[in-house]
């Protein structure tokens, strides 16, 4: 008997989802499966947080799929690949097609490429469809016909365009097979890690569910979207719908999040639409310049002077800055898995400007630590911080840790919560204890050196550095240019 396969991949649900939607349509019995190949990833396999996530949303999408009456196959393509699985259970099965839901990474387009046409050597039609973004990424382009690289001319593109309605996925109609073939099965646990540093992440996530997702997603709308926009930017509120990870690995589809905005309220289009917007807008660049994921979209910067600095990498990713927003950062994405967004320009700034540390650096480290660590957003967030990528900020847009924390947690709520060892520190020098005196400083419980760093680099000559780094590079690109 004729069967359909599945293939999940960053689309882990049943509604809004196409690829299940069509397999349906069929009429056939259908193989739902996920297929771990890190290797196939072309170097950007999931991070450790990442997994984390992925743990309990291959768990959620079991479980969903077994009150239908139906089961997810979890595979490992172990030394072999995709391929290898898929045609497989194939065989197995007697599947004669296989859909998916489209992925915009330069690895798993050219990987996708090759599965569908050495399937359909083997006699097997393979059909894919857009669960990932609100509109297709290659079919973006500007007035000109070439891609944007700017937000505010595509935010305006997309304001004009009609974004499709979420996909219904009819699941009474869903068959299953009667037998289920397995090649390399693992269980969800392969994902967490095996010395349990997750509490962390456990405290601040729970147990993320589609369900519970969907449910913060509810609440947040009629209750804190008007305060979005200024909520937002205060890292010690709980003022963002950590959508992300959800939208990463597809437990929400980005249509769905689309159609439950209010888009009569000015905060939520000028806000939370237009944070979707940005999603779009850095898979849209990933699409049209592949190369951003190792190397900088402006060629200018190839012969960066970036530094290489281990120990000064290391005092970074530690949080041992000795600036206390950054360092707080730090430690809340190492704990937790996630960093608010405005302490992710700030820490960045601080790698990339004041330490010259390359932005793929940072890229890296933050792939490893966010459970939200997507290619597209990541590779965009550093190159536009580093001023070598797209509407990047500009080379004299240099972050003052001091005066950002100042602004930003004024009371010092969010330092004091991550860095408990300032706890006594009086609010007016949280964010620069060193100026409080040694004396004082110790009737607080704080030596520098000792139970808080010192800054890792003096404000001033890191960003005069810095500012002379990006003035020579610009001048000699100029030059180069014009030879």
């Amino acid at each position: 008997m004729r069967a359909s396969i599945v293939w999940f991949r960053q689309d882990l649900r049943l509604q809004d989802n196409p690829a299940l939607a069509a397999a349906i349509k069929r009429g056939k019995p259908v193989l739902p499966v996920f297929i771990w190949a890190p290797a196939e990833e072309g170097g950007w396999s999931p991070g450790a947080a990442s997994q984390w996530w992925l743990h309990h949303a291959l768990q959620d999408l079991q479980a969903l799929l077994r009150r239908e009456g139906s089961r997810l196959l979890i595979e490992d393509a172990g030394t072999g690949s995709s391929l290898d699985t898929l045609l497989f259970l194939a065989r197995q099965s007697g599947a004669d097609r296989v859909y998916w839901n489209r992925r915009y990474e330069p690895a798993a387009i050219a990987r996708d490429e090759q599965v569908s046409k050495q399937l359909s050597r083997e006699g097997i039609r393979t059909e894919s469809s857009n669960s990932a973004m609100l509109l297709e990424p290659p079919d973006i382009k500007n007035k000109s016909g070439r891609p944007f690289r700017v937000f505010t001319p595509l935010w305006n593109h997309y304001r004009t365009r009609t974004i499709p309605a979420p996909v219904c996925v009819d699941l009474e109609a869903l068959q299953t097979p009667k037998t289920w073939p397995q090649r390399n099965p693992l269980d969800a646990h392969t994902f967490l890690p095996s010395t349990r540093w997750d509490g962390g992440l456990a405290a601040r996530f729970g147990n993320p569910t589609r369900t519970r997702l969907l449910t913060r997603f509810d609440e947040f709308i009629p209750t804190r979207a008007a305060a979005y926009l200024t909520n937002r930017d205060d890292p010690a509120k709980d003022g963002t719908t950590l959508l992300s990870p959800a939208l990463h690995w597809g437990q929400i589809g980005p249509r769905e999040a689309w159609k439950r905005l209010d888009q009569s309220n000015p905060a939520v289009e000028s806000g939370l639409m237009r944070q979707l917007i940005w999603r779009e807008f850095s898979h849209h660049l990933l699409v049209h310049f592949p190369q951003t994921t190792h190397r900088p979209l402006r060629n200018e910067f190839l012969q960066f002077p970036w530094r290489e600095d281990p120990e000064h990498l290391r005092l970074w990713q530690q949080g041992e800055t000795g600036y206390p927003i950054v360092d707080a950062g730090m430690r809340q994405l190492w704990q937790t898995g996630w960093m608010h967004n405005r302490v992710r320009m700030i820490v960045g700034s601080l790698l990339v400007k004041h330490l010259l540390g390359h932005w793929l650096e940072g890229a890296r480290w933050f792939w490893d630590t966010l459970v939200d660590a997507d290619l597209a957003n990541n590779t965009f967030g550093w190159q536009w911080i580093a001023g070598c990528g797209a509407d990047a900020a500009p080379y004299f847009r240099i972050f003052n840790p001091i005066l950002q924390g100042e602004r930003f947690d004024p009371d010092g709520t969010y330092v004091k919560t991550f860095l408990p060892e300032l706890d006594k520190v009086p609010t007016k020098f949280i964010h620069r204890p060193w100026a409080l005196g040694d004396l004082d400083l110790a009737s607080c419980g704080v030596k520098l050196g000792q139970n808080y760093p010192r800054p890792v680099i003096e404000h001033t000559f890191g960003r005069a550095r810095a500012l002379e780094a990006f003035q020579a590079n610009k001048a000699r690109a100029g030059s180069d240019s014009s030879s």
